[in-house]
């Protein structure tokens, strides 16, 4: 009996390899395109680490006229969660980051070089490991777990590595007789790989994130293929990444240390390996300390976080970008208007340690993100998110949109437009005091300013509505009648003025305007106080004014 005899024995009717490599030939693609993947388990909510590596997969291929596909790795099927798959494909639906191949809902998938679940590729998984198999690269094992932990305390005893490797690799040199033996017995075995490695050994290797890195050469004989005939994510990520023609792999640096078995995989599979970018963690400043994103601990950590705050997508996107390459914040100072796909993103300008999230930092982007949409789609976005977060805000938008839509307009598609809006979940607050039902609720709440005394408040107003009030004025002449009302209480008609002669004036022409704007909205901070009277109309100003006096 050979190797091949007991890997028939081990795998009977399994496909030859060559099947395989004909059916999912090399892409043919430009010169230079790379094809990078996304390749998720689902066992937990989609991290926004996960998006974060998504992303940088994306900008890479992008740029090169590649493909950027969605493979789900759910070999451990013990700990996948219910709709893990659909909430990882919603989530890239989610923030536009939609495959060019690869799982695209629960069920369905587009590409040729599928299936794109790992658990329907048992069969080619098994055809790899014959073919190691064949070569006496790998090996049935039938360690017991009690046997497993035996060796191990006896590891831990001697103080030594623990591990399935050299003498302590108990069934790698039994003969294919005895192996033949045992499994036609009926004994339980799994199939592990024939490391060539010695750990006294260096590897040296170029990363595209980390750069130049030693490690020691693996020599641990690792599953490849379990009891329930699936393989380890270390053998099924080597076999798909040959077979769907990835070029590059941008994942976690928690797997950084396992580059050494992986390219010891490939050269022992006959496969040209990828290049390989590690990702370092999205940190968080914590009370003087840095650390890992937690899922337990941090809500920001949940991708769906975002979808329910109402963060638009591009914002957070560009908020990646940012904290991706540092070059970024500049790139968009310089090109303003420009789509986020001009940037020439590079993995090698990735931060080695780890970028600090920081939210403030991410809500400012996504205020200057909202701020040059239009009025229809901030409205179109914010009803798509009230549909499902928030049912008053929905209504408030829905009742009259064309009404709804000139509140949208106010200080929108000029050169300074309001950044006032961070979120979805903002826009109540920030629109409702232009709906009358709303301002009934919100209207006792009045804080006074600067100008407090109550009588004096009564006058302005009075003689405002008496004297000034014009609906039909322009924006200058309405702002140099608020100028003139100033004059008459001897208030400064210029801020610049009351700044240079505090003791002169108690208040000046922006003190009275905020009188006005309390008066009319209940707030103290709004967007442009002329346009606020347009939208409203004559009728409701007057109406409000005097029900405040």
């Amino acid at each position: 009996m050979n190797y091949k005899d007991l890997a028939e024995l081990i795998f009977p009717g399994v496909k030859d390899i060559e099947y395989y490599e004909k059916k999912y030939p090399r892409r043919n693609l430009p010169e230079g395109a790379v094809v990078t993947r996304f390749a998720p388990s689902p066992t937990g909510v989609m991290h926004i680490g996960g998006l974060y590596q998504a992303l940088a997969a994306i900008e890479v291929a992008k740029k090169t006229g590649g493909i950027f596909f969605l493979r789900i790795e759910d070999t451990d099927q013990k700990r996948e969660i219910e709709n893990g798959v659909s909430d990882i494909v919603k989530s890239l639906q989610d923030f536009d980051m939609k495959p060019d191949e690869g799982q695209i809902s629960e069920t369905e998938e587009i590409g040729n070089y599928g299936p794109y679940k790992q658990s329907k590729r048992k069969e080619i998984y098994q055809a790899y490991a014959k073919y190691l198999l064949k070569q006496g690269k790998a090996y049935p094992c039938f360690a017991t777990a009690e046997e497993l932990d035996i060796m191990r305390q006896k590891q831990e005893a001697a103080k030594v590595r623990t591990g399935y490797y050299g003498v302590w690799a108990t069934y790698r040199n039994l003969s294919i007789e005895e192996a033949a033996e045992r499994i036609n017995k009926g004994d339980s075995y799994i199939i592990r790989f024939k490391s060539p490695g010695r750990e006294d050994r260096k590897i040296k290797h170029k990363d595209l994130i980390k750069g130049n890195v030693d490690f020691p050469e693996n020599d641990q004989d690792i599953v490849i293929i379990k009891a329930d005939g699936l393989p380890t994510y270390h053998f099924a990520h080597a076999v798909d990444d040959h077979l769907m023609g990835t070029t590059h792999v941008i994942r976690s640096d928690e797997w950084l240390s396992s580059v050494p078995l992986h390219l010891q995989l490939f050269l022992e599979l006959g496969f040209k390996p990828p290049k390989y970018a590690h990702i370092s963690p999205i940190m968080k400043n914590d009370n003087g300390n840095k650390r890992k994103l937690s899922k337990r601990k941090d809500p920001e950590a949940a991708v769906s976080y975002y979808i329910e705050l109402g963060i638009p997508s591009l914002a957070v996107k560009e908020y990646l970008l940012n904290i991706a390459n540092s070059n970024f914040e500049n790139w968009r100072k310089q090109n303003k208007d420009a789509d986020i796909s001009e940037f020439d993103f590079q993995l090698n300008k990735m931060s080695v340690s780890g970028a600090l999230f920081d939210m403030v930092k991410l809500l400012d982007i996504s205020k200057i993100v909202i701020s040059k949409m239009t009025a229809e789609e901030v409205y179109n976005k914010a009803v798509k998110w009230a549909e499902v977060y928030d049912k008053k805000l929905l209504e408030l938008l829905q009742t009259n949109k064309q009404y709804t839509l000139k509140v949208l307009s106010i200080e929108r598609g000029n050169q300074k437009p309001r950044k006032d809006i961070a979120k979805w979940s903002d826009l109540k607050y920030n629109i409702e005091y232009m709906y009358d039902d709303e301002f009934e609720k919100i209207k006792t709440n009045y804080e006074l300013q600067k100008i407090n005394d109550k009588n004096k408040i009564k006058q302005i107003l009075e003689i405002y509505l008496q004297k000034y009030f014009n609906i039909n004025d322009d924006k200058q002449t309405w702002f140099n009648k608020i100028k003139e009302l100033s004059g008459e209480f001897g208030y400064a008609k210029e801020v610049k003025e009351f700044k240079e002669n505090p003791e002169k004036y108690e208040a000046h022409v922006g003190d009275v305007s905020t009188v006005i704007r309390i008066a009319l909205t209940g707030r103290t901070n709004t967007p442009d106080m002329y346009e606020i009277m347009q939208v409203l109309g004559k009728d409701i100003v007057i109406k409000r004014l005097k029900e405040f006096i």
